[in-house]
């Protein structure tokens, strides 16, 4: 497994990667942890998972850039592990079978370590390149989506340059929009960056904080009074996608929206319902979107797709995402257990998909 990375949500993903490695089974598989640090090294990281669980805000885990560095062989053919120590002979892990990419957010999650594993010829979990880069960016998802017929809110983008050259423009184009509106970073997640806006005035120094993180912003219509929902998507072992149950987050008041914190951290307060307790037409409706979102952007292995449920009971969709978290509290795989997949079924699952399945185009 390949986890952490050079994104600001390195922490989400290294609990994640502990999470997946005290659920896989050391009898049936060989688990080699790798860590990428906050610069970008690969390090040979420690295989216990409770190094990697979160305590607090002020005690997020990270990878330990210590370790001894790791490659993968350059050799043609290869799909070796090579481990360089200082003053030592580099040594080999032996051949790599599948690599679980737990990586989240850019330089992990958005195609690259993918573009990288199909170039090295190593199977791997999940999305592939294009799925995963369109996964990635908020801007060219809601298109995939609005082309394929599915449901989204209306938004407005502003580029880097626009934003540096006119940003009065760019004012006048969110004005479009009604407002409260979310600004966030285009190609981000974990609620990192985002700020609710409730009018023109505030704008701008949401603008710029997004843009701390992602200098692509996005700005969506704010669904006032609805209920967030979610599904997850997972492949048959035959290739077919299927939905789980659907689930509802209710966020404490204390929080204006699902942020880092109600998401994260232990001693926040989110009712988490599994199932949702929705309509039945509408519970059906989120499933039947959640599959048709999965194949607009050629989906492979997992999902996870967020929904709004507005007051009048009009479903729209606000995200996918092709690497969702396994933290603990996350939603995909508590939503597939109650579906009858426990978290160790669900790994496993996973992991024979991609030994099954070819690198390169398909």
């Amino acid at each position: 497994m390949v986890f952490g990375g050079r994104s600001n949500e390195h922490a989400i993903s290294c609990v994640t990667a502990g999470s997946v490695l005290a659920a896989m089974d050391p009898e049936r598989y060989d688990v080699v942890p790798i860590g990428v640090t906050g610069d970008g090294r690969w390090v040979l990281e420690s295989n216990d998972p409770a190094r990697l669980a979160i305590d607090s805000a002020d005690k997020l885990p990270e990878v330990d850039p210590t370790r001894a560095t790791v490659a993968l062989a350059t050799d043609a053919g290869s799909s070796e592990l090579v481990v360089h120590e200082a003053a030592s002979v580099p040594r080999t892990l032996g051949e790599v079978d599948a690599v679980f990419p737990l990586l989240h957010g850019p330089w992990g999650e958005d195609g690259t370590i993918q573009g990288l594993l199909e170039m090295a010829d190593v199977r791997y979990v999940g999305a592939g390149v294009l799925s995963s880069a369109i996964g990635m960016d908020k801007h060219f998802m809601k298109i995939v989506f609005q082309a394929a017929g599915l449901p989204v809110l209306p938004y407005a983008v502003i580029s880097p340059r626009a934003w540096e050259v006119d940003r009065a423009a760019c004012v006048e184009s969110v004005g479009s929009l009604r407002y409260p509106v979310f600004v966030k970073p285009c190609r981000g997640g974990s609620s990192i960056g985002i700020s609710k806006v409730h009018g023109p005035s505030g704008l701008e120094a949401a603008v710029d904080e997004a843009r701390r993180h992602d200098p692509k912003v996005i700005v969506e219509v704010a669904a006032e009074g609805a209920r967030e929902v979610e599904c997850g998507v997972l492949q048959a072992l035959d290739g077919a996608p299927e939905a789980s149950v659907v689930a509802e987050i209710k966020v404490d008041s204390s929080h204006e929206f699902y942020d880092f914190a109600a998401k994260y951290l232990p001693e926040e307060h989110t009712d988490l319902r599994v199932p949702a307790e929705l309509p039945e037409q509408v519970t059906a409706q989120v499933r039947e979107l959640s599959v048709k979102a999965f194949a607009a952007l050629s989906c492979e292995g997992l999902a996870r797709v967020d929904f709004f449920v507005l007051p009048e009971q009009r479903v729209v969709i606000n995200e996918i995402n092709t690497m969702p978290g396994f933290t603990p509290s996350s939603m995909f795989p508590r939503m597939w257990a109650e579906s009858g997949v426990s978290y160790p079924e669900l790994v496993d699952r996973l992991i024979q998909l991609a030994l099954r399945r070819d690198t390169g185009l398909r």
